[in-house]
């Protein structure tokens, strides 16, 4: 009869105990005899029935508290088990010598020991065993490491000869060059690191993404992916962030069985444990089991195979389950006999289990993420599943093999220096050769180039392509980029009474790019579901909608020009509701050149307003990977969205954007500034390689269009040109300065002036606030650095010098945007600037910009109010002004209300 404990109905009323033990016996028989494949089946079928039949089905996603893969189904590893732990050894010395160096002279530079003490043993079995490098006909396996675990990934590379000692000892030290960045960052190690990771959340949702891309690639013909695999290494307590998990059901939505993802387990996060009072595997597991994964519970080492054999009554699996993470925590900084009292003490056969152990023995049992064996049995297991993304829950113990100075310690995180004792028995555990007179040292061991480690740890490089990480800087392929000319139906005025808005430029001028040769097969357009709003519907039916599955159904509207076409090889990203999973997106489309040595240009278009507000974090990220691509922020400014209120209006996120390097933004209001700046973008990022990106607001707001005229090209690039000449013959002048829609409300200021007040305005359309003020930076600096030359002249000053009159800007956006080019306005003139802080509202696209004092009559009275203060008008004029306009004196400032 099967004993009781093994029936997990035990806390229901049993009416016929005869039956369940026959039923139990049977089950028993089918395990022993036709294995667990045939006990699975036999179990799903039943279930299938009783769900047909009605019966409520208890529910459960999480299987008990210890591995996986049973021993006897562990694949072995055909490494030398004997030379890898000397190796793990050596690089644990090398990266707590790395750490305590960097932070011995007072210079608090900070840096980790802990992370990578917890799962060096994962990263050697993935070393050696499992992660390929680009090779000619392979373009290699994409590991995305734990950030913290930074010092044990350099110390590999020293040992095998990538780093120098040099850089080592310069280990978050890089202003002066030659240093190693504190943590992945590949814009800082360009020919090292692939993927910034340690900004918590990000590595999961991007590497779900990235393995997501490599299936696209695949299905569209574009490059050869098959095989690759995506592997992405969290922290437990990372999983909390949103964005890990953010993103699990995708993976399993669309079989990404190219997707790796292993958690190191080690129960505890910065400040203490993950889940004190409950178990952070169970609840990992239930989380990734119920949204479809393959989840590998990696727990106990082997030397817990025998105990748990002998468990014939399940009381050290009840235990296991019972015990809770804080726990699991206490035992290892304690001791054994601390273990025996408080662990196996809590049932009496387990004491008598373990009497024939000694105390030490107990405190040795190890957790499954330091036993290789049961790594790599994971890891084999992990690689070899099909049809589902796989999780891998190690459980480790942080500031492993760091005794007393931080092991399973809530201080292990922030461990930087080690006194004398603890470094001694560090040396002595890792059995590298430093005599005690050197010590204080703390020297970087290297084994001698013939050591029978060595030649192993190359000769297993070898077989996987050579080493890792290594980042591809350029492309080897060049791909064709179309002429300005073939953006003509842009360049050209609008016929009379014809208008169209900058965002149906954009689109045009993508459909443009998608019909050229060579490059149009790698455009990526990416939507988040608007593409209706944004006009991009006839994109659905033109070039498809990626989906791995095809179109499994007639779409509702297939009767329609414009229907709703998903294809295997469509070429549309449609992410559906997730701002951060079209980022995700457009970064693994935008780093492909890199990756997978394709040159692909993403489009990714959103509401303005959900972009580096929202995103801002992985947009970093992108800048740190080198992306190249276009982000389009679309329904941009403060008031060109009337009637969507105050979370969709966007009056700051070019101000976000101004502050990321390699992030080229532009607000262009006219079709041909999109056609130039858009060619302009792909001649770089494409035909150039260069390591920038685009941001480019539009708006859904239609009018007459003036089209380019000769020599506008440069200063639309450069940030501003004149646009419209005023009257020559009028006593007084004003310089406006607009970008995107408001160029409009200047120009409608130009009649109010010249009729009402005999001004003149010069109008001029501002594409980049931010470009123009970079510009204006970079000439600063030059002339401070070359006292003795003669000094260059700021763009903007160059465009303005043989102007005339105060100078008033307006734009859709707070005033700090156009505030970044106040120090290069010619000296003497007066700047007056005008935007939209404060919340944003619902209301008609006029009324939004009388509210925010943008619009023709507050630009018509600030360039009055300028020539009055300048002596060019009577004092009366501005109150003149606010009368005949019907301005209210009392009215609220906007940032107030």
């Amino acid at each position: 009869m099967a004993n009781q404990q093994d029936d997990v109905f035990i806390h229901y009323h049993d009416p016929d105990e005869q039956e369940t033990a026959e039923w139990l016996d049977a089950f028993h028989a089918v395990i022993e005899n036709e294995g667990p494949e045939r006990a699975h089946y036999l179990m799903e079928r039943m279930a299938d029935v009783a769900r047909q039949k009605g019966i409520n089905l208890p529910f459960s996603s999480n299987t008990a508290y210890i591995n996986t893969i049973p021993p006897e189904q562990e694949q072995h590893s055909p490494g030398n088990m004997a030379y890898e732990a000397r190796l793990r050894a050596w690089m644990r010395w090398n990266a707590m010598a790395m750490v305590v160096r960097a932070n011995r002279n007072g210079d608090n530079l900070g840096g980790h020991i802990a992370s990578f003490t917890s799962l060096a043993t994962m990263f050697g079995t993935g070393f050696n065993h499992f992660w390929r490098a680009p090779t000619e006909t392979f373009d290699g396996d994409l590991v995305y490491f734990q950030g913290h675990s930074s010092p044990g990934v350099y110390a590999r590379a020293f040992i095998e000869g990538r780093l120098s000692e040099e850089q080592l000892e310069n280990f978050r030290r890089e202003v002066r060059g030659n240093g190693l960045s504190s943590y992945p960052h590949p814009k800082l190690m360009p020919d090292f690191w692939q993927f910034p990771t340690v900004s918590m959340g990000l590595g999961p949702i991007m590497a779900i993404y990235q393995a997501r891309f490599l299936k696209y690639l695949q299905a569209r013909k574009i490059a050869d992916t098959a095989g690759r695999k995506v592997w992405v290494f969290c922290g437990d307590g990372e999983m909390d962030e949103p964005e890990a998990k953010g993103a699990i059901s995708l993976a399993s939505r669309e079989s990404l069985d190219n997707l790796i993802v292993v958690v190191n387990c080690n129960l505890q996060r910065l400040d203490g444990p993950v889940r004190g009072n409950g178990k952070i595997i169970q609840e990992l597991e239930a989380d990734f089991r119920g949204a479809g994964w393959n989840v590998i519970k990696v727990i106990w080492g082997a030397d817990w195979d025998e105990l748990l054999a002998r468990d014939k009554d399940n009381v050290l699996k009840k235990v296991m389950m019972e015990t809770v993470d804080g726990e699991y925590q206490s035992y290892k900084a304690r001791d054994g006999a601390y273990v025996r009292r408080h662990f196996f003490g809590k049932d009496p056969r387990l004491l008598k289990m373990v009497e024939s152990l000694s105390d030490d023995q107990l405190w040795r049992l190890s957790r499954g993420g330091h036993d290789p064996r049961k790594v790599y049995a994971a890891f084999k297991a992990a690689q070899d599943h099909t049809g589902q993304p796989t999780i891998i829950l190690c459980q480790t113990v942080k500031g492993y093999g760091m005794g007393d100075a931080g092991e399973a310690l809530n201080i292990a995180h922030q461990v930087k220096k080690l006194d004398d004792r603890t470094i001694r028995t560090l040396r002595d555990r890792a059995g590298v050769p430093i005599p005690d007179d050197r010590l204080d040292e703390i020297p970087f061991y290297k084994p001698p180039e013939d050591a029978p480690e060595m030649v192993y740890l190359r000769q297993r490089r070898e077989v996987l392509g050579g080493y890792l990480p290594h980042r591809r800087q350029k492309a080897d392929e060049r791909l064709p980029v179309p002429p300005l000319s073939a953006f003509a139906p842009l360049l050209e005025p609008t016929h009379p009474g014809r208008s169209i808005s900058t965002t149906q430029a954009y689109v045009r001028a993508l459909g443009i790019l998608l019909r050229a040769p060579e490059i149009g097969r790698r455009i990526v357009p990416i939507m988040v579901d608007e593409s209706r709003t944004f006009g991009m519907e006839g994109l659905f039916r033109q070039i498809g909608i990626y989906n791995p599955k095809g179109q499994l159904y007639e779409p509702v509207d297939s009767g329609e020009v414009m229907y709703y076409r998903e294809d295997k090889s469509g070429q549309i990203l449609q992410e559906g509701i997730t701002e951060a999973g079209g980022m995700c997106s457009w970064i693994a489309a935008a780093t492909s050149y890199s990756t997978s040595n394709r040159i692909m240009l993403p489009f990714y278009t959103y509401y303005s307003m959900f972009g580096f507000q929202r995103t801002g974090d992985l947009m970093w990220a992108a800048a740190d990977m080198m992306a190249r691509g276009f982000l389009i922020g679309a329904t941009a400014g403060r008031t060109t969205l009337n009637g969507e209120g105050l979370q969709h209006e966007d009056g700051q996120n070019h101000v976000f954007a101004a502050t990321i390097p390699t992030c080229r933004p532009y607000d262009p209001g006219f079709a041909h500034e999109i056609a130039v700046i858009i060619r302009e973008g792909v001649r770089c990022m494409v035909e150039e390689q260069e390591d920038v990106f685009y941001y480019i607001s539009v708006m859904n707001e239609s009018y007459p269009q003036p089209g380019l005229k000769p020599g506008q090209e440069s200063g639309i690039l450069k940030g501003m040109y004149l646009l419209q000449e005023g009257d020559r013959d009028l006593p007084h002048r004003v310089q406006l300065l607009g970008s995107g829609t408001i160029t409009h409300e200047m120009l409608s200021a130009v009649d109010l002036l010249k009729d009402d007040w005999n001004v003149a305005a010069d109008i001029w359309s501002v594409t980049s606030f931010t470009m123009a003020a970079r510009e204006g930076n970079d000439t600063e600096r030059w002339n401070m650095m070359h006292p003795g030359e003669e000094p260059r002249i700021p763009y903007v000053t160059e465009c303005l010098k043989n102007t005339s009159g105060p100078i008033v800007a307006s734009t859709d956006y707070v005033r700090l945007f156009a505030e970044q080019i106040r120090a290069y306005i010619p000296e003497g003139r007066l700047y007056t600037v005008l935007g939209t802080d404060g919340f944003g509202r619902s209301d008609t696209r006029a009324n939004l910009r009388r509210f925010f004092e943008i619009d023709r009559y507050y630009v018509t009275l600030a360039a009055l109010e300028a020539l009055v203060k300048t002596g060019e008008m009577p004092a009366g004029t501005v109150s003149d002004a606010i009368e005949k306009y019907g301005i209210d004196r009392e009215k609220p400032n906007p940032v107030d209300m």
